[in-house]
């Protein structure tokens, strides 16, 4: 049998399988409503078979969001239509989850596909902000370096952001700390110039995360589950690295994190990725191997069985799908046939199932 397509449980909640659809941002909502556009993108995944779908970077403040179309969760309104969705997702056997983010610097621009340019207050933008007043690209205006008070408001705002989700029906929260926005600017010493508490050492650095996770921890019930998606590295000389987010791993796994989605990069232009298949692999393994935490893996993995041997070689214990699922919305479904394992299909779906020889 195998293990992508066994159930998993991770406190009180059981997967179906091991195959997450990673958080994809849209940018499709309006004031951070979720709409028709989410329905169908997140369900036609849950009706695809995977066991975990996870909401994409959802703003726990408008100041948060990566743009004016982001989803968000930062006002009780937003409650109702994420409600309207989760109930569809878990109506399928799936389990529902949700990203939370602030994006810092990176806060502010264009969709992709208007050019993801940085927006000012005349064309709809705000003033973003930051750990130090570094800006993304040399052309831009400097964030605002961030004083207490801010600090203490989003630590406040990812708090109040996970009653939500839990008022939502949502069943895994993940608190998005990757990919160079605002959590993994106070990581990463190349975006984090600070003097005080949180900056400088690796312990200053990593408080904001712990404070987070701690509050976070406060409102978000024990049997639930609580992801943390981290980069594992800058990919830049002198940033962020390997053994940071190893020690980082072991600190979180100690404040009641559950698993480390695992991915790397994001935080500066200049960084230097090498990629190939499955190139993020091996920094799940490593955290999972030095900490004993459960990890994600993910980083274009592209078949099951390719996915398969990640879980036999115990370098994770989910395998998150990006692109792939984009690409495959039934990656689950064909996984089953490919294995020839039995998988729950829809009802309605039925007639198109092929005969299993199944092993015994």
């Amino acid at each position: 049998m195998s293990l992508l397509l066994q159930p998993v449980t991770i406190k009180e909640v059981t997967f179906k399988n091991r195959i997450v659809m990673s958080p994809m941002c849209q940018y499709s909502a309006t004031d951070g409503f979720a709409n028709d556009w989410h329905m169908v993108h997140l369900g036609t995944r849950a009706v695809g078979g995977v066991g975990l779908v996870m909401f994409e970077a959802t703003g726990v403040s408008p100041e948060g969001r990566i743009s004016p179309n982001d989803l968000g969760i930062w006002k009780d309104e937003h409650i109702a239509p994420l409600h309207r969705i989760v109930k569809f997702i878990q109506s399928t056997g799936c389990v529902a989850g949700i990203q939370l983010a602030h994006a810092g610097r990176k806060a502010s621009r264009q969709a992709p596909w208007e050019g993801g340019a940085k927006l000012n207050a005349q064309n709809g933008g705000w003033t973003t902000e930051s750990p130090s007043a570094v800006p993304w690209s040399p052309s831009e205006e400097p964030p605002h370096a961030m004083d207490k008070s801010s600090i203490d408001k989003v630590i406040r705002d990812f708090a109040d952001a996970a009653k939500r989700a839990l008022e939502a029906c949502f069943q895994v929260v993940e608190i998005h700390a990757a990919h160079g926005y605002l959590i993994h600017q106070f990581l990463s010493p190349l975006t984090n110039h600070r003097k005080d508490e949180y900056g400088g050492s690796f312990e200053n650095r990593s408080r904001l995360l712990i404070e987070i996770t701690r509050e976070v921890r406060k409102v978000w019930p024990t049997h639930l589950p609580l992801f943390v998606r981290i980069s594992a590295t800058d990919w830049y000389e002198n940033g962020w690295d390997i053994e940071e987010a190893v020690k980082l791993a072991g600190l979180l796994k100690n404040e009641g994190v559950d698993l480390i989605d695992t991915s790397s990069g994001g935080n500066i232009m200049q960084q230097n990725i090498k990629l190939g298949p499955g190139y993020q692999v091996p920094f799940s393994h490593e955290i999972k191997r030095e900490t004993g935490i459960m990890t994600g893996a993910v980083g274009l993995i592209t078949s099951p069985g390719q996915a398969e041997q990640i879980l036999q070689e115990e370098k994770a214990d989910l395998v998150f799908l990006g692109r792939e699922l984009l690409r495959n919305p039934y990656f689950a479904l064909q996984a089953s046939i490919e294995f020839q394992e039995p998988l729950d299909w829809p009802v309605q779906y039925l007639r198109a199932r092929p005969s299993l020889t199944v092993n015994s």
